[in-house]
């Protein structure tokens, strides 16, 4: 399944009358980080960011000057997205603003059941509360505290680990905490799976008589074995005691 964790940036709250100057986002296969991301300054035309809004986010109208319309970045937002569940924090905040930029252009709406809103999924989960994304971040043990200002990019960052922990944990997005690892994504009959390897392998915790025994059952399931394919796929893949 693919995710897009995404967060805009705005001159102001009026959707019918503010722009997005911001957005980025992440992208998210099977729960899992791919490193594809996106992240957009656009130019709101004659609109000027309201003093409010800069304080939040701290993008003024001169940075602004040079920065393309959303005209001239829709087919690239179109792009990334297609296909995608849109995943953002207060979600009918950022859709509203999405669905006028795409009006303006005679572009479809985005449809509401590709939409899924982090913020009821926290009230939900944690219906006590507090659900902001630093409560969240401050929840599940994710560092934030470069975030001084709001950033598209950044909040999708930090939104993106929130949203893994509240649907399964780093382990779930074959994550490891404080290690660095590799990642490859392979694609097996059209599912989409990412391997994460660790930069020493652990011991094989099998005997040799326990891994015969499993060559021999993927031998009796015959070639089209879902196993056989893995390995086809990651050679380097081993049977190993959880």
């Amino acid at each position: 399944m693919r995710e897009i964790i995404f967060d805009t940036e705005t001159t102001g709250l009026e959707t019918k009358l503010d722009r997005i100057i911001e957005i980025g986002g992440i992208e998210l296969i099977n729960n899992f980080p791919t490193g594809r991301a996106l992240h957009l300054y656009i130019n709101p035309g004659d609109r000027k960011v309201h003093p409010d809004a800069l304080a939040v986010h701290g993008i003024s109208d001169d940075f602004l000057k040079d920065k393309p319309g959303f005209a001239e970045v829709a087919g690239e937002i179109v792009e990334f997205f297609e296909g995608a569940k849109w995943i953002a924090h207060n979600a009918n905040f950022d859709i509203g603003f999405i669905n006028a930029e795409f009006e303006r252009l005679g572009l479809p709406p985005v449809p509401t059941d590709q939409v899924v809103d982090t913020l009821a999924l926290a009230r939900r989960k944690h219906p006590m509360g507090p659900n902001s994304l630093d409560a969240l971040c401050r929840r599940y043990g994710i560092d934030n505290a470069h975030r001084t200002k709001h950033g598209a990019l950044l909040d999708s960052e930090l939104l993106a680990e929130v949203y893994i922990e509240m649907t399964g944990g780093r382990q779930a997005a074959l994550g490891l905490v404080g290690i660095e690892t590799s990642t490859t994504i392979i694609e097996i009959d059209e599912h989409v799976v990412g391997v994460s390897r660790r930069p020493r392998p652990l011991p094989n915790r099998l005997s040799v008589t326990e891994q015969q025994a499993h060559a021999t059952l993927v031998a009796r399931l015959g070639e089209k074995a879902v196993w056989n394919l893995y390995q086809e796929k990651c050679p380097d893949v081993q049977v190993r005691a959880s």
